[in-house]
């Protein structure tokens, strides 16, 4: 019996690390992208490491229970959950790619136009109204082509699911 389960948890650490292995390099830049932390020097995205390995922690721990669900699209949902729900409380860095953003301007970009989220599930991921994600990733597209002030630098950041 001991034999047995020691082999299920051996496949399962097997199958997890080859998901790891093709899956982590996008994850992490995608949390990146979130934290607004610079890419270079290596090592320089802390904030977005630590928020991967939480979701990677919580996708490995319910590893037995995805029944077939894809688990890049689990770990990314747990990613943007944790990012939203910590974003207020971290000092925003600077020099990141997107730091001109509000978080969840970030978050809105980065589902959409890096991972290819639609927005009806990234509507749902979030809890916003589908206009909403659009009229964001409008304004965070205007912010990035210079044709609008920062959005991050014209008010102070507030809750992801505060009112505007």
């Amino acid at each position: 019996m001991r034999e047995r389960e020691a082999g299920r948890q051996r496949r399962r650490a097997r199958e997890f690390e080859t998901f790891v292995a093709g899956a982590a390099g996008r994850l992490l830049h995608t949390a990146t992208l979130l934290t607004a932390e610079p890419v270079r020097p290596p090592g320089t995205n802390e904030r977005a490491q630590r928020l991967l390995t939480s979701a990677l922690a919580r996708t490995y721990a319910d590893w037995d229970r995805l029944h077939g669900e894809d688990p890049y699209n689990r770990t990314r949902q747990d990613l943007a959950n944790r990012f939203a729900r910590e974003a207020w409380r971290h000092h925003r860095p600077l020099g990141g790619l997107l730091d001109r953003l509000t978080p969840q301007e970030r978050l809105v970009l980065v589902l959409r136009l890096y991972e290819g989220v639609a927005e009806e599930q990234t509507a749902a991921l979030l809890g916003l109204p589908a206009e909403r994600i659009r009229a964001t990733l409008n304004r965070s597209v205007a912010t990035m082509r210079g044709t609008r002030e920062p959005t991050a630098r014209r008010r102070p950041a507030r809750p992801l699911g505060a009112a505007p």
